[in-house]
């Protein structure tokens, strides 16, 4: 992956969306002022602005673009220039509904909003081609230009019957026979054998449940038809401009998109990231939520990432908008940059006066320049200006996490045994009880090369292909501390459950003769276990070959049997959990297992709600709590951000942060 290169010109890049079409061109000199002043060196520009370009079929009004790049190149500040594709303009859906997306039902989503466009369509793709390749042959060589930014946060799903037709051929390259598919799909139960590839269509509406297998492969079909139209514009913009990398910014730990296939097809990763912490921003649930999406992005860039947007304070998209306490802003920056990011940017520069959006928070709001918020913004561009020392830098990372989109499209359809089993959740627990001890973890496909880590984390990957079972029995055989949570391995690529209910590679491995059943807890209670502690959401009738009882349960029809184990496999070590403990059990367990591992925190010792991870040279600690803490220090350091010398420990303000090098 190529990454940001240089386009950072060895500075954090430091910026936002930039929407002028919105605002009279007088207002543009006083943006580009107020830019200089906030330290922003970079601006996405033209992500919504089609119309504007292309006011009707055909037109091309550049004009008020080259004049806003050119002010913006003269500032010193470059441009991550976007192909305005994510929202067409009204006359595209009105001349053309058939570029307009159906739902399940087959009703239209019409226009009037943004993102109204099917995949599939050869005329939106054509017309997306079009403007695409003006916008490339005009501003290819463009000085400003730092980055191609392709579409928006690609989202839409359509079940028209273009998307039909599409669906086919996908299915068609996948399966290659009629009969192939019918077996992939299991159609012989409830009688839905096809005859013919002309009657099968997207899983519309259906009087009752639909087919599981067919429902994931329109899941991994919509994924591919939307990436195709992503490198279709990406090949486009490269073939102008080699030299400038190519992105599109991805939804935080987004269901839509399988993200280790589209971050393949990418110069570099970028993702937006509105953390939602249901307690409000006390809540340590928010920060644990930015790591997770931060180590996901790292991951699938290989290295350093964009964060593509955050708000400066309220969103406007939830019941309550409730703006960020100061400090939250800057303290959640930084742990970006700490994990990864090279690119702090928001949405958006200025904030809106009209439109869906005009609540939503923005580095410039309505208050203007005098504005607190905007004072906060400008003293983070400064702050950011002295950590270039950290670009391109890597994260270490001895725990892997594994994440697969189709095992979480396979284990969130219905039919299942709890409809409580949320995969993401369960994602966000076990690298929250990993975050909380100051571990940090690189997130991986199960198929990946795991040989780099001393522990690797199963959450729970209902879904295992054969190469990926075969893949984590070699890494615990060859030395690997593995800890597995429950309800995985029990199908295969297609979604057929595999012999003996768990497969039988997965079971040695874990030292299991059978799981005799599962037995989901009904919402909201627990089991109580022989070390005291309880477990949540889930439990299992197992029956150890070889694996030692860590904790049995200790009420209910399966009291005295197996809840959680532990198994020598080859050279390595196996836990079986199969319910999910309480966040604290939980913590102490994977904790227990990564010292066993070898692995230890990045800095022990530290209050519950101090977060500290190395990136490069320096270490990062990042306070989340309300009040000070003081960090004790392995070794004298100096703060980047304040310059001050620290022999054995530092302070640390309320949500306070120091980035310190020894």
């Amino acid at each position: 992956m190529a990454g940001l290169g240089d386009a950072t010109r060895g500075r954090l890049l430091f910026g936002g969306d930039y929407n002028p079409e919105q605002w009279p061109a007088e207002v543009w000199q006083e943006d580009v002022r107020l830019m200089k002043e906030a330290g922003v060196n970079l601006a996405t520009v033209g992500v919504f602005s089609w119309a504007t370009i292309e006011p009707r079929p055909g037109a091309r009004e550049f004009g008020w673009l080259d004049t806003v790049l050119g002010l913006l190149h003269d500032a010193g500040v470059g441009v991550a220039l976007a192909t305005p594709t994510a929202s067409p303009p009204p006359w595209l859906g009105a001349r053309h509904p058939e570029t307009l997306p159906r739902d399940e039902t087959g009703a239209i989503v019409w226009y009037g909003s943004r993102n109204q466009f099917c995949a599939s369509s050869p005329v939106y793709r054509d017309h997306a081609r079009r403007i695409t390749e003006d916008l490339a042959a005009r501003y290819g060589d463009h000085p400003a230009l730092r980055v191609w930014h392709i579409n928006n946060e690609y989202c839409t799903t359509c079940y028209c019957d273009e998307t039909a037709r599409h669906f086919r051929r996908w299915l068609r390259e996948r399966h290659g026979t009629l009969d192939a598919l019918n077996e992939a799909w299991g159609t012989a139960f409830w009688s839905q054998r096809y005859d013919a590839w002309e009657e099968i269509i997207p899983p519309r509406r259906a009087q009752y449940l639909n087919n599981p297998a067919q429902l994931l492969d329109f899941r991994r079909f919509t994924s591919d038809a939307l990436l195709e139209c992503f490198t279709a514009e990406r090949d486009i913009v490269a073939a102008h401009s080699p030299h400038v990398p190519v992105t599109t910014n991805f939804m935080p730990l987004f269901a839509g998109q399988d993200g280790w296939r589209w971050a393949a097809e990418e110069d570099v990763v970028s993702v937006d990231i509105y953390p939602e912490p249901a307690a409000g921003f006390g809540d340590p649930a928010g920060p644990a939520y930015g790591a997770l999406v931060q180590d996901l992005t790292r991951s699938q860039a290989r290295g350093p990432w964009m964060l593509m947007e955050q708000a400066a304070s309220a969103v406007n998209f939830r019941p309550v908008n409730v703006p960020k306490p100061a400090g939250v802003t800057r303290l959640w920056s930084l742990q970006a940059v700490a994990r990864g990011a090279d690119a702090v940017c928001f949405f958006q520069w200025r904030q809106s006066r009209q439109g869906s959006e005009k609540f939503h928070s923005a580095m410039l709001p309505h208050a203007g320049e005098r504005s607190r918020g905007f004072r906060r913004i400008a003293d983070l561009g400064a702050e950011l200006d002295a950590l270039s020392p950290v670009v391109g830098a890597d994260v270490p990372a001895d725990i892997a996490v594994l994440h697969d989109w189709s095992a979480w499209w396979a284990s969130g359809q219905p039919g299942r045994p709890s409809a409580e089993l949320d995969h993401a959740a369960l994602l966000g627990a076990w690298h929250h009880a990993l975050w909380r001890r100051n571990l940090t973890t690189d997130l991986a496909h199960p198929e990946a090369d795991l040989s780099r880590y001393r522990m690797v984390v199963i959450p729970q990957l209902y879904l295992l292909t054969d190469a990926a079972l075969d893949n984590i029995a070699a890494f615990v055989t060859n030395g690997g501390t593995l800890v597995c949570g429950f309800f995985t391995g029990v199908a295969d690529a297609d979604d057929r459950v595999r012999e003996g209910g768990v497969d039988a590679r997965l079971r040695r491995v874990l030292g299991l003769d059978l799981v005799h059943e599962w037995s989901p807890l009904p919402a909201g209670t627990t089991v109580r276990l022989s070390d005291g502690t309880a477990g949540t959401l889930w439990s299992e009738d197992l029956s150890p070959a070889g694996a030692h009882t860590v904790a049995a349960y200790a009420e209910g029809e399966l009291a005295g049997r197996p809840a959680i184990t532990r198994a020598e496999h080859g050279a390595g070590t196996a836990w079986y959990l199969s319910t999910l403990p309480e966040p604290d059990a939980l913590a102490e367990l994977l904790a227990d297992a990564a010292a066993t591992a070898g692995v230890t925190p990045v800095l022990a010792g530290l209050p519950e709600g101090v977060e500290a991870v190395r990136r490069g040279t320096l270490l990062f600690l990042l306070n989340h709590r309300p009040e000070p803490v003081t960090a004790r220090l392995p070794a004298p350091a100096t703060d980047l951000l304040t310059g001050k010398h620290h022999e054995e420990e530092v302070i640390l303000d309320r949500l306070g942060a120091a980035v310190l090098r020894s």
